[in-house]
């Protein structure tokens, strides 16, 4: 048993002699967090046996190891490529999370802007209900909020479906009686319509229930799937566009151009079921093979890649775009929570593509 416990573990000193057990494979960096959080983040190089090694170098049994911090020092994301140890490599991706906070909120706003567009943000993010919505989704202020969308620890439609329900409690949309002829406060919109099943043919094969002979299209500033609220909006030139019920772009449409929408729980199941693209972008240490193995999770899903995109810079994380199909929000939830669980993934999100039209 002893020898079992050497070959998994690997002793070291400090300068003043106390003894560190670190796993095997672990490096100086293993070894200034487990000493403290804050002497590995402050850390600047490391001495063993009293001379300077590079900070990837495997530490052996009965290495001397003498941390050297600066107050300016901070760590670095490619520290996570070696680190072996999940202590150190938390705390690499906590200090991250934190430092890019700035950049994280301003994420989350961008997010929120694609959604509802940017006239009317400000107010809306300083307003009472806005800090009722963080609340609800347990963060103490609205900054919090747009910190955890834009770094991915909350999904932008968790948070529009909250905001949508805050606007919602205080201008109640209205609901239209007849979807084929909608009347605004100028003009009559006649709804082009399309060939679809008639009553007596399988109407079961049809997604939306609402929509039966209109022309229609699912919004590209949502992308609404199966799972989620849906809500029929009248465009001017393509029919109905079938918006997410949490998006915001539907907020100052007049209440005589929406149609009630709802998806056929007949057409999603089994194998006749559509799917439905979804785009995400997941932020990810640069490494050979990340792609392949994000991919293998999709594949494991039977989840289909229609498009995949990787964007690098020299020292910083990796981005991956992908657009993926979807049959409905289980699957896609399923899917979220399977990339999360990959070490090298910092951050996932879903995202828009083209702004939705009125």
């Amino acid at each position: 048993h002893k020898s079992n416990l050497f070959e998994d573990d690997v002793y070291v000193y400090t300068p003043g002699g106390d003894v560190v057990a670190l796993a095997r494979g672990a490096t100086a960096v293993d070894f200034a967090y487990r000493i403290h959080t804050e002497v590995g983040n402050h850390m600047k190089g490391a001495r063993v046996n009293g001379r300077w090694s590079v900070l990837d170098t495997p530490l052996h049994n009965g290495d001397i190891v003498e941390i050297i911090t600066a107050k300016n020092s901070r760590p670095s994301l490619d520290w996570l490529n070696f680190v072996v140890t999940p202590s150190a490599r938390n705390r690499i991706r906590q200090w991250y999370k934190r430092s890019h906070r700035d950049e994280n909120i301003l994420r989350g706003r961008e997010m929120l802007e694609k959604e509802m567009g940017k006239g009317g943000l400000d107010a809306l993010l300083k307003s009472d209900p806005m800090q009722a919505v963080a609340e609800r989704c347990n963060y103490h202020t609205v900054e919090d909020l747009l910190a955890a969308l834009g770094y991915g620890e909350t999904t932008l439609n968790l948070v529009v479906n909250r905001i949508r329900d805050a606007v919602k409690a205080q201008q109640p949309l209205e609901a239209v009686e007849s979807p084929n002829t909608l009347t605004t406060t100028s003009t009559t919109i006649d709804l082009p319509t399309v060939r679809v099943p008639t009553v007596g043919s399988d109407v079961s094969q049809y997604p939306i229930c609402g929509v039966e002979g209109l022309l229609h299209h699912i919004a590209g500033c949502c992308h609404p799937i199966p799972g989620e609220s849906i809500i029929g909006v009248v465009t001017r030139t393509r029919g109905i566009s079938i918006h997410g019920q949490g998006c915001l772009n539907v907020e100052g449409v007049e209440g005589d151009r929406l149609i009630p929408v709802s998806w056929n729980p007949a057409a999603l199941q089994g194998n006749r079921r559509p799917n439905y693209r979804v785009n995400i972008q997941v932020e990810v240490l640069d490494r050979v093979g990340i792609m392949r193995d994000i991919l293998a999770k999709l594949s494991d899903q039977n989840i289909n890649v229609c498009q995949a995109e990787v964007i690098t810079h020299a020292g910083k994380p990796a981005l991956i775009n992908l657009g993926i199909e979807i049959g409905d929000r289980l699957q896609l939830d399923q899917s979220f929570n399977r990339i999360r669980q990959m070490s090298d993934v910092l951050s996932l999100r879903r995202v828009s593509t083209v702004e939705g039209e009125k």
